[in-house]
């Protein structure tokens, strides 16, 4: 077995499709979840995670989180109220074959959602299920040196930067989540 092989197994994980938390669903992205996706990626907002700036990045970027689920069989959620189908943000599993271990990511979309609790109640329920259905023995959250929400984010899951560990890119903070910790 080649060490992509072992790391990416042909086989898809079957894993549940839907979170639910007290305000929120967090489902699989669609295609229709573009227009927000699109509109948060052309703004000053996105700086933190490329700021493409870019249609052609964005789209492409968009694409990949769709893909994620079709490869692994899991990847980030888009986040909704309960009561609406609008994707306020994505959060969820991210692991491309080019980062260094397995991470929970977040990005807010929606303007409106920033301050609201949401990225914590379902960074939460993200983290939550990384170790408890995928089975992972570690979680982390690479996060960019300026981007200062999601650094107290990340600390409020109860997570301590790792110094020692290696992001996708060199000045990447790596943020590790404690397995079996009470979040939040």
């Amino acid at each position: 077995m080649t060490s992509s092989e072992h790391k990416y197994p042909r086989r898809r994980l079957q894993v549940c499709q839907n979170l639910k938390t007290d305000r929120l669903i967090l489902r699989r992205p669609v295609a229709d979840d573009w227009p927000a996706f699109h509109d948060f990626m052309m703004s000053d907002r996105s700086t933190a995670f490329g700021g493409h700036r870019n249609l052609g990045n964005a789209w492409r970027t968009f694409a990949s989180e769709l893909g994620h689920w079709e490869i692994f069989g899991y990847g980030m959620w888009a986040v909704t109220l309960d009561d609406e189908d609008t994707a306020l943000g994505l959060v969820g599993p991210w692991t491309p074959p080019d980062w260094p271990e397995t991470e929970i990511g977040w990005m807010i979309l929606s303007d409106k959602a920033e301050g609201t609790g949401i990225a914590t109640e379902a960074a939460k329920a993200a983290v939550a299920h990384a170790f408890d259905v995928l089975g992972w023995e570690t979680v982390v959250s690479y996060i960019a040196p300026d981007n200062a929400r999601s650094i107290r984010l990340a600390e409020k899951l109860g997570a301590v930067l790792d110094t020692a560990a290696k992001g996708p890119k060199a000045y990447t903070l790596v943020y590790r989540h404690p397995k079996g910790q009470a979040h939040v």
